[in-house]
């Protein structure tokens, strides 16, 4: 396939909510849309970027140009029969995941356009719904998190993640746990601890937890390792796995017993579905977690959280949680049990709303082969 058109568009959406974690707090999202054209037919694609350089070293800039001086015109240039082969055409970029991803993503949907297929079908998915759990970041007090808490378990989600970070974690652990005793309950620190906290760490594992996601430094495999030696807790890796090598080295170190696979992070579907397959021969679990992704973003987790090895409940949150308008038609929408629907039409399977994206772009450029 030859993709003859590709357009950036960098959209703005307002949060319903602000999101806080323990390296920032975002009330709005920049994003890039990825749009390309092939024999006739329309893929999309999303480069879940921020706006500033905290979750890793991308933006929303830093993708631009990327994809403009760099990846698009490579993609033009030449045909690309399959996914790997568009990761190697990519290679010569050194990292720049969450750029790369936009433009595989929008091949992706087409090649499974083009094939008939729904994306899910096409990566080798066979779950037709996803086990759905919620992110809620940090509060302004313990009784607000209790109550988003609460919201959240009525509308059905099957698992709770809550965000912490050192003066907001044990106590704050504590109290959910009273107050919710039996629900299933994850942690996720973004990087904010160190090992001279392991004697915290180790704390938690009296709170029957399901995993503590990335305690440690963003890069590290090694100090993980150690701490997960002296915790029972599971700890789950997601920052420190950017690629299949990651992947493999933390399950050879002992590193994490759980892997996170955010296609944004680790460069595409392709990738993704390399690193699902290691961690399925390691039998190693993994889930899928979010980047506030529009309802373009989200229909690429979707598809890939339907791969067989997905067993934790995913951060595929309903589009009104994070969007009071998404860009997607329609919204996605988690049921009354907490799951969601694998689309099963062609490619991402949802029509992109067109005239809200024209009223959330911030800047638009359309390149030709």
């Amino acid at each position: 396939m030859r993709i003859e058109r590709v357009q950036l568009r960098h959209i703005r959406l307002s949060l319903v909510h602000p999101f806080e974690t323990s390296f920032g707090r975002e009330t709005d999202r920049d994003i890039i849309i990825v749009k390309a054209w092939a024999d006739g037919l329309v893929g999309y694609g999303e480069s879940a970027s921020m706006a500033k350089p905290f979750y890793n070293y991308e933006t929303t800039e830093t993708c631009w140009h990327i994809q403009r001086d760099f990846l698009v015109p490579w993609l033009l240039e030449r045909e690309i029969t399959d996914g790997a082969e568009l990761v190697r055409l990519f290679a010569a970029v050194r990292g720049h995941n969450v750029a790369k991803t936009g433009l595989e993503q929008a091949w992706w949907d087409l090649k499974a356009k083009t094939e008939g297929q729904p994306l899910a079908r096409l990566l080798g998915g066979a779950k037709e719904r996803i086990e759905c759990g919620v992110s809620i970041g940090i509060q302004e007090s313990v009784e607000r998190l209790l109550e988003r808490v609460g919201f959240f378990l009525k509308q059905g989600y099957r698992r709770i993640k809550i965000k912490i970070k050192p003066g907001w974690d044990l106590d704050v652990v504590e109290r959910v746990r009273q107050t919710y005793p039996q629900i299933p309950l994850m942690l996720d620190a973004n990087s904010a601890y160190t090992l001279a906290d392991t004697g915290l760490l180790k704390a938690l594992d009296d709170y029957d937890l399901m995993m503590i996601e990335q305690p440690l430094r963003y890069d590290d495999l090694i100090d993980h390792a150690k701490l997960q030696s002296q915790i029972k807790t599971p700890i789950c890796l997601d920052e420190s796995i950017t690629s299949p090598a990651h992947a493999r080295w933390a399950i050879e170190l002992g590193s994490c017993s759980i892997i996170n696979i955010k296609p944004a992070r680790v460069g595409g579907m392709h990738q993704a579905r390399r690193i699902h397959d290691i961690c399925q021969k390691h039998d190693m679990p993994v889930w899928c977690g979010g980047l506030l992704e529009s309802g373009i973003g989200r229909a690429h987790n979707v598809a890939i959280c339907s791969l067989a090895n997905f067993r934790l409940p995913a951060d595929l949150s309903a589009s009104s949680r994070y969007y009071a308008e998404d860009v997607v038609l329609p919204p996605w929408e988690v049921d009354s049990e907490g799951m969601m629907t694998v689309p099963s039409a062609p490619g991402i399977g949802v029509e992109v709303d067109e005239d809200l994206m024209d009223k959330v772009t911030v800047k638009e450029q359309t390149f030709s082969a």
